[in-house]
């Protein structure tokens, strides 16, 4: 098959896939807080300088994200929520990551702290700050034993970067681990408060670099998310 085939081919659901997406509402805080803050968690992933605003895999469209994850950092605090977690890459010199992606996000380094405007929040010394050294929130962090720790929360707002990578990964995580226990959890995915980053084919080829369409794999990786049983909505308002 070659890409005229398989685009082809895969048209109509491509515009399924972007129709939906584009159909997509708010939902509202008071909703899923449901007068029972203590059994809601927002969980923020890689929300960091290394990939916002400087360093080899910054990218100025998940900079884009930053004021809407604040926000509802704010409309959740005023909520009632108190459970808030930072899951941040925090990488060794001499991270095996290396390997696939170019060196990021060193731990010491300023590329590995969370974003000023969440460390301007008021309440940011609340935070539950999860170092990392893999796309996945939970391999060899502390987010699992805090989940046990904490049986109650069984509501979680998932934000950050990429969608198609540490995004995905932590909410496929919330929602299989759930899955696995038959336990019912529910996992909320806004998109305003999510994205991933571009790098086009010609650009990527002068690099030396893997090409990643961002637009693509956003969709894509947000319907496979829906696909799994996470609640992918607008905004929460």
């Amino acid at each position: 098959m070659n890409s005229a085939q398989l685009i082809e081919n895969s048209r109509p659901f491509l515009d399924y896939v972007v129709e939906w997406k584009e159909s997509l509402q708010p939902k509202s805080l008071a909703e899923i807080v449901g007068g029972k803050a203590e059994k809601v968690a927002v969980i923020s992933v890689d929300v960091i300088n290394g990939f916002c605003y400087e360093g080899a895999l910054s990218s100025p469209r998940v900079a884009t994200i930053v004021d809407p994850i604040a926000t509802l950092f704010k409309k959740s605090y005023e909520a009632g929520v108190r459970h808030f977690i930072l899951t941040q890459d925090t990488h060794p010199e001499d991270s095996v990551e290396f390997e696939s992606y170019p060196p990021h996000c060193i731990r010491g380094t300023r590329e590995s702290e969370a974003v000023d405007k969440f460390k301007e929040l008021p309440f940011f010394d609340q935070f539950q700050v999860m170092p990392k050294q893999s796309i996945n929130s939970a391999i060899g962090t502390d987010l699992d034993p805090w989940l046990d720790a904490h049986p109650e929360v069984n509501t979680f707002i998932a934000v950050g970067d990429c969608t198609d990578l540490c995004t995905y990964q932590l909410a496929m995580h919330l929602k299989l681990r759930g899955n696995a226990r038959n336990e019912k959890v529910r996992v909320i995915v806004p998109v305003d408060c999510v994205d991933t980053y571009d790098l086009p084919v010609s650009v990527a080829a002068q690099m030396g670099a893997v090409p990643h369409d961002g637009d693509l794999l956003h969709y894509i990786f947000l319907y496979h998310m829906r696909l799994n049983g996470v609640e992918v909505v607008a905004k929460v308002v």
